[in-house]
């Protein structure tokens, strides 16, 4: 135990602030400012009324009423809101209507207009329509991370919280849903007004609302009323899906009440089916939003989408505590939130689903996710220093949502599971509906345990990158081994060790044995492994623990490759599968040498998750590592595995995962005539009854391979299409389909309005089949301007997540002619942002390899 002075110093939001950052505030959300507010503001109460039109070009107007108790004034009033000052109609603070100013993005209210006690601030405003993603008839709010003032005037950092009282003026044929609960509803001359109760205290970027032509499912479990709201309008798919859907977010519930001994903190619980949501959902609380696809799936859902519905409604229902109820101060901890969801979420889930290996689940959906960033130049460490708000949306990625889950099951294993839960008790107790950082959950820990977690979280969240892994095993003159040695050392040569526990995996011709291991330095004898014979392979990591670059011997490589359908248990088979992947990826393994273990291990696989992510890895392999020669001479047998395979499957998951396979590599004449058949309902896949989505990816397939008739493919299955969201987005994506190389070329060029990428998955819809393989070098020439256009999506937020833009576009592309576009557009830009440096150099890691 070791105190945490210099950490929580750093962490510390009641030090000195310059008055300079109320009088003159940046544009954004500066920390300066930030720091300011949240130390002279107290018991913080919104109440904002918007006026919403049926016609989605109108204008949105509302009032905001601002209420704060101020204990000393020391400087003026902050109020962000970005809309120009014109958009401003009128400003009241405390009676005076002379007392304000607009400064860059923000509305200044005078020092001398303010007094100690309570205040308010009465602003008439046109609201700005950015975070407001408004269709032709419903709307949603969406402001993570610091978007609510783009809409409205409001205090938009996470520290200062609110009760927030909403009214919505909407079409009275609308249903509307907030984070409070509705507490009246007037309908006159066709509108209607909606008030909601005032909530508990929340930060703004967790208020929302969504309005519009929506129905609503109701269900009650365990005497408590949730609702969905939906735009749905496919009955059966709503009754496939509804009790699952209502039975695991009380599933979520229950084991958080039990876990946190603390009971769901925000009253009622709704939650709205998004079309085209940018995220998989959004924790709102009382109000979560979804992506509808993830939540209402179809007869022929893989077991890998089953399994992601509900992590996904675990992760959202977490973050009612570890997100909502406790936020972070600043958004430089905003991985905590997502770490504390995605940990939880992995446990919550294992009763739904008790015949799965849930240990393999966490491998499986975390460490090669991670390992597709924290190899690259552009990795980060989880912890990241954030100066202004307006960059919060660049920290997002595979670090916080896929390494930091990894790092915090070390974590529990290195206090243990009942000291970890006592930890974490404390912190919601203590924070309950305030802001903490990561130092002060460490300070709690470190209360508990003798370990030194200062250090330990030093190297793991304040430290970017993994260390490299190698075994090294000596042998006695027969041939048995003497010792066993771990070794790790840090690539970016800073000396760093990463401790960690490790169940190393050694397989032999009697079978094969695990032997844990603690690292705590640079090497590690492996206990007990003496005078084990006839040894074939190492693999450190065995478990699905080790965190790193594990370099296999080449024996243990050749060895895997040879027997992996042979390794006992779906854990060491999926740690062999990510282990492998990685040295394919570091040229220690060719991409001939995957397919070949591929076509033998696929057909044997019985573990779906295990083959899933065989099955994916392969697909990468075809598309991404061969050449068009190569992937000619192997697409005959690897169908032919694919067809057996869907042929032989007795389950329908299981089905569906072979289907989509072969969909994705489907390249002879006589498979692409068979899926066009089934396409046209004259064939079908037995006992795998394919949904209207699951009809559209196949035309979609079927036109990018240019088959015969396929605009009447086209045609036809946009006449099939009816419901309106996915008919608009059918509509959208189909010119990237088209055999015409300048109507592609438009297609593109019409992504560089903002108002076209507002429907985030629509537009990576659209590069994916701009950019494929199967287009040739075409893609190339969309790569620059892609580039060029990746700090004004930052700006504006239409892609939330600016890497996967850098990701749908770089992700087909070896070429040496892409790779130098990437290196040239780096090297003339020597003061662009490192941020999105470092985005570049994560979505680019892969051509630039190739490229080298």
């Amino acid at each position: 135990m070791r105190p945490l002075r210099s950490l929580l110093f750093a962490a510390s939001v009641a030090m000195a602030v310059p008055v300079s950052a109320q009088d003159s505030p940046a544009a954004g959300v500066p920390l300066d400012l930030a720091r300011a507010r949240a130390a002279m503001l107290r018991d913080v109460r919104y109440d904002l009324t918007l006026r919403i039109p049926a016609d989605r070009s109108a204008r949105i107007t509302g009032r905001m009423v601002v209420t704060t108790t101020i204990e000393r004034v020391t400087g003026p009033l902050v109020l962000d809101f970005a809309e120009p000052a014109e958009a401003v109609r009128s400003v009241i603070a405390n009676g005076s209507d002379r007392a304000h100013r607009h400064a860059n993005t923000h509305i200044v209210i005078d020092a001398a207009a303010l007094r100690p006690g309570p205040n308010t601030v009465a602003i008439d405003f046109v609201a700005g329509d950015g975070p407001l993603n408004r269709g032709a008839d419903f709307l949603y709010s969406l402001f993570v991370p610091a978007r609510a003032h783009r809409a409205f005037p409001c205090i938009d950092q996470p520290d200062v919280k609110a009760r927030v009282s909403l009214t919505l003026e909407i079409p009275a044929t609308w249903q509307a849903v907030a984070n409070g609960a509705e507490r009246s509803r007037a309908e006159s001359n066709g509108r209607a007004t909606v008030r909601f109760a005032e909530t508990e205290p929340l930060s703004t970027y967790v208020m929302a609302f969504a309005a519009g032509a929506m129905q609503i499912e109701t269900a009650t479990r365990g005497g408590r009323t949730f609702r969905m709201f939906h735009r749905e309008n496919d009955a059966a798919k709503i009754t496939r899906n509804r009790d699952a859907i209502f039975d695991l977010h009380a599933s979520s519930i229950a084991w958080l009440e039990d876990y946190t001994g603390v009971r769901y903190p925000w009253g009622k619980f709704d939650f709205f089916l998004v079309p085209a949501f940018q995220f998989g959902g959004m924790e709102h609380p009382g109000a979560i939003f979804y992506n509808a696809t993830t939540m209402l799936l179809d007869e022929s859902a893989t077991q890998a989408q089953t399994l992601g519905r509900a992590s996904l409604i675990a992760h959202e229902t977490a973050h009612m505590w570890f997100g909502d109820l406790v936020t972070m101060r600043w958004f430089d901890d905003v991985w905590t939130k997502e770490v504390y969801a995605n940990f939880f979420a992995a446990r919550i889930v294992n009763p739904s689903f008790p015949a799965l290996d849930h240990e393999l689940r966490f491998l499986l959906q975390h460490y090669p996710g991670a390992y597709d960033i924290d190899r690259t130049a552009g990795t980060h460490p989880i912890r990241q220093e954030l100066q202004n708000l307006d960059e919060a949306g660049t920290l997002y990625g595979n670090i916080i949502y896929q390494k930091a889950p990894i790092v915090m099951r070390q974590l529990e294993l290195l206090v243990g599971a009942e000291a970890f839960r006592a930890g974490m008790r404390e912190y919601i107790r203590r924070f309950s509906f305030a802001n903490a950082t990561w130092p002060e959950l460490i300070q709690i820990l470190d209360g508990l345990v003798e370990a030194d977690l200062a250090a330990w979280s030093q190297v793991w969240v304040e430290r970017e990158g993994r260390p490299q892994l190698r075994a090294t095993a000596t042998r006695d003159a027969a041939g048995a081994l003497t010792s066993l040695v771990i070794e790790q050392r840090d690539p970016g040569g800073r000396g760093l060790v990463w401790p960690q526990l490790l169940h190393v995996v050694v397989g032999t011709a009697a079978g094969t044995r695990t032997f844990p291991v603690r690292m705590t330095g640079a090497r590690a004898e492996v206990p007990g492994v003496e005078g084990l014979r006839d040894v074939r392979f190492v693999l450190p990591t065995g478990g699905g623990l080790a965190y790193g670059d594990v370099v296999l011997d080449d024996a243990s490589r050749a060895a895997l490759l040879a027997t992996l359908p042979d390794l006992p248990d779906a854990v060491t088979r999926g740690a062999a599968i990510v282990t492998l992947a990685e040295e394919l990826v570091e040229r220690r393994v060719t991409p001939a040498q995957w397919m070949a273990m591929a076509l033998v291990a696929m057909p044997r696989e019985r573990d779906e998750q295990v083959l899933q992510r065989l099955a994916s890895t392969t697909v990468s392999v075809f598309w991404r590592r061969l050449s068009p020669v190569e992937r000619d001479a192997q697409v005959v047998a690897l169908e032919r595995v694919l067809r057996d395979g869907l042929a032989a499957a007795s389950t329908r998951t299981a089905k569906a995962l072979w289907f989509s396979t072969l969909v994705d590599v489907a390249r002879t004449s006589d498979t692409l005539a068979w899926l066009a058949r089934v396409w046209k309902r004259d064939d079908k896949v037995e006992g795998l009854p394919l949904a209207e989505p699951d009809e559209t990816n196949l035309a979609f397939e079927l036109a990018l391979r240019g088959v015969d008739g396929w605009p009447a493919i086209l045609d036809g299955q946009q006449a099939r299409i009816t419901n309106p969201d996915r008919a608009a987005r059918f509509a959208f994506v189909r010119p990237a389909l088209d055999a015409d190389p300048g109507v592609r070329d438009g297609a593109f060029a019409a992504l560089a309005r903002p108002e076209n990428r507002r429907r985030e998955p629509w537009v990576l819809d659209m590069l994916n089949y701009l950019h494929h393989p199967l287009r040739g070098d075409r893609g190339e020439r969309y790569v620059a301007e892609a580039l060029n256009m990746l700090d004004e999506i930052r700006s504006t937020g239409d892609i939330f997540f600016p890497k996967r833009w850098l990701d749908a576009t770089l992700r087909w592309h070896q070429s040496p002619a892409v790779a130098a576009t990437v290196r040239g557009f780096l090297a003339t830009r020597p003061d662009y942002p490192p941020r999105l440096k470092r985005i570049v150099l994560q979505a680019a890691d892969d051509v630039l390899r190739a490229g080298r």
